[in-house]
């Protein structure tokens, strides 16, 4: 049976979905907030995995609140930190729970992170990852034993439309869609002349492509992703419009920014959607769908 989610991708409307970061902790009031908020407003959330190697509550325990709670998730699963046993086993306990939807990623180093101590596992990577979800939707698991049950995702993944250079994200891209994507949620997009030439090109391929906004909540963040994030650019004119905000105005301005950017990608038809990441502020989506025209 398809999630919501996949049926929404496939019922050709503009598909919106946000992120929600668990907590470092244990403490799930805020996340729960979060939830509750964005339940109703957005097609799907993604729960982030150890995102950018910190240590956090675990994806797949967020998607299960999120599926408690109403909501529908997107199970995001990286590679860095479990060897196939363990990725395997816990696309059996989604799929056992109704999580049916999942995000495949390589994952960060961990030197990114706060355990830079930790070891890296990169077993499989996601265009690997992406094939075990399609073998084990056929009843067999990696070790070429059969399943009781067959398993069944809507399986996603991602691409960076603003590399530099283009070519070796092109060719990932063209793998993954191979390896069985569905959906790709792409990297921060600012440059949208830039994006649009890229969906040129992605747009050929069989697979619904959300474009990835970024909340911008003031010029030194900007640029601080400028010089730090790979695959990402805030063009100068962003910068600028960011540093003219009012003070205390700032995160008014990033949300105007990125209601401004969702709503001519929707009205140019750009792609099939976007992937919100309001990181840290997820109660400011709905303020940024608004400024959209999305609800």
């Amino acid at each position: 049976m398809a999630s919501p989610f996949k049926k929404a991708l496939q019922s050709g409307k503009f598909v919106v979905t946000s992120e929600v970061a668990p907590p470092k902790g244990a403490n799930l009031d805020r996340m729960k907030h979060h939830v509750e908020l964005l339940r109703d407003k957005v097609d799907a959330m993604n729960i982030t995995d150890h995102q950018s190697s910190i240590m956090r509550y675990p994806s797949l325990g967020g998607a299960l609140l999120v599926r408690e709670m109403g909501g529908e998730p997107i199970l995001q699963m990286t590679c860095r930190d479990r060897n196939r046993l363990a990725l395997q086993a816990d696309l059996l306990f989604a799929s056992s729970r109704g999580i049916n939807n999942v995000l495949c990623l390589t994952g960060d180093s961990v030197i990114l992170g706060d355990h830079k101590e930790a070891k890296e596992v990169f077993d499989l990577e996601s265009c690997q990852l992406l094939s075990t979800v399609r073998l084990m939707e056929r009843g067999k698991d990696l070790g070429g034993n059969a399943l009781e049950s067959p398993v069944s995702f809507c399986a996603g993944a991602i691409v960076t439309p603003e590399a530099d250079p283009i070519e070796p994200q092109l060719i990932k891209f063209e793998k993954k869609v191979e390896a069985g994507a569905e959906f790709i949620q792409t990297q921060a997009v600012y440059d949208l002349d830039n994006f649009k030439t890229f969906m040129e090109y992605a747009g050929k391929f069989p697979v619904k492509i959300l474009a990835g906004i970024i909340l911008l909540t003031s010029a030194p963040m900007a640029r601080f992703m400028n010089k730090n994030v790979a695959g990402i650019h805030v063009p100068q004119e962003l910068i600028d419009e960011m540093a003219s905000a009012p003070k205390g105005r700032a995160l008014q301005k990033g949300i105007d920014i990125a209601g401004r950017m969702i709503r001519r990608i929707r009205e140019d038809k750009m792609c099939d959607g976007v992937h919100i990441m309001a990181i840290g502020k997820e109660e400011v989506v709905p303020e940024i769908m608004s400024a959209a025209g999305l609800l």
